[in-house]
C-alpha cells in the first residue's frame, strides 16, 4: 500500500544536456513551487509500467524491461495546487522530451496518446531508483505548443483530473524511449483513509487518521461516518 508524503525539498540534480528537445531537473519551471497546502480536495496514484507506453499512432511502443514506477498525485483544486511523490525504477537517464521536462500528466485513456497537461522535475537520484517530490500551482504550462497554437496547459484547470481521473496518465520519457519509458491511468484514492496512510481532508471535510491496535479507525467529522478498516502491514 502506497503512502503520500510531503516532501518539498526533492534534491533534484541537474543534467547537462545539448539535445535540443531534452529535458532535465534544471528545465525552465512548469508552474510555482509551493509548500504543501493545509488540505487536498483529492488524491491519485498511478501504477508506472513499460508496458502500457504506446507512440503517437497508439501503438505499443514498450519501455525498459523489467522498468517499473509510481506517479503520486495530492490535488488542491480551489488553490490549483498539486503535489507529486514519484518514483521510477530502471529508468536511465538522459531523459528527452519536446516539453519542458520529460515527467507528465498527460489527458488521455488507457492505450491512446494525448498532449502533456502537467509537467513534473524529472526523477533524480543514484543507482535504480529515482524520485522526485514536490508542490506546484498553477497556471501550470508545459512548452509543448498544440494545434490550436497554444501551450497544451493552457487554461487546464486541475478539477478536469478529478472529474475523470481514468482520462489522465502519468509517464516519463527518456532519449532510448522517446514515446516513454513507463506509463499508468491515474485512479483515485482516499484523502485521509486510514487504508492508504493518506493524510489532510477530503472535499473539506477534516479527517483524521487513527492506528490502534492494527485496527485503522478514519473518522470522517462532517459526514458523521466512522469507517472501520482493519490495516494489514508488513514491514521488511
Amino acid at each position: 500500500m502506497s503512502r503520500l508524503t510531503a516532501r518539498t525539498g526533492a534534491g533534484i540534480g541537474a543534467l547537462a544536456l545539448a539535445a535540443a528537445f531534452t529535458a532535465t531537473a534544471a528545465a525552465p519551471a512548469s508552474a510555482t513551487q509551493v509548500s504543501e497546502p493545509d488540505s487536498f480536495t483529492s488524491a491519485f496514484t498511478a501504477d508506472l509500467s513499460p508496458d502500457m507506453v504506446v507512440n503517437a499512432d497508439g501503438e505499443p511502443a514498450p519501455g525498459p524491461e523489467g522498468s517499473s514506477g509510481t506517479m503520486e498525485l495530492r490535488i488542491n483544486s480551489d488553490e490549483e495546487v498539486v503535489c507529486y511523490d514519484i518514483t521510477t525504477r530502471g529508468v536511465e537517464p538522459p531523459y528527452e522530451s519536446p516539453a519542458k521536462t520529460a515527467t507528465h500528466v498527460h489527458e488521455a485513456p488507457s492505450g491512446q496518446p494525448g498532449p502533456p497537461r502537467l509537467a513534473f522535475p524529472n526523477p533524480a537520484g543514484d543507482g535504480d531508483v529515482r524520485t522526485s517530490s514536490g508542490c506546484l500551482q498553477g497556471p501550470f504550462t508545459t512548452g509543448v505548443e498544440g494545434d490550436d497554437g497554444q501551450d497544451t496547459a493552457a487554461g487546464f484547470s486541475l478539477s478536469a483530473i478529478e472529474a475523470d481521473p481514468a482520462a489522465y496518465f502519468g509517464d516519463t520519457h527518456t532519449s532510448q524511449f522517446v514515446p516513454g519509458a513507463v506509463r499508468g491511468q491515474l485512479r483515485q484514492v482516499p484523502v485521509g483513509g486510514a487504508g492508504t496512510g493518506l493524510g489532510s481532508t477530503a472535499a473539506g471535510v477534516p479527517t483524521t487518521a487513527l492506528v490502534a491496535g492494527g485496527l485503522g479507525v478514519a473518522a470522517a467529522g462532517a459526514a458523521g461516518v466512522v469507517l472501520l478498516r482493519r490495516r494489514q502491514t508488513q514491514e521488511s
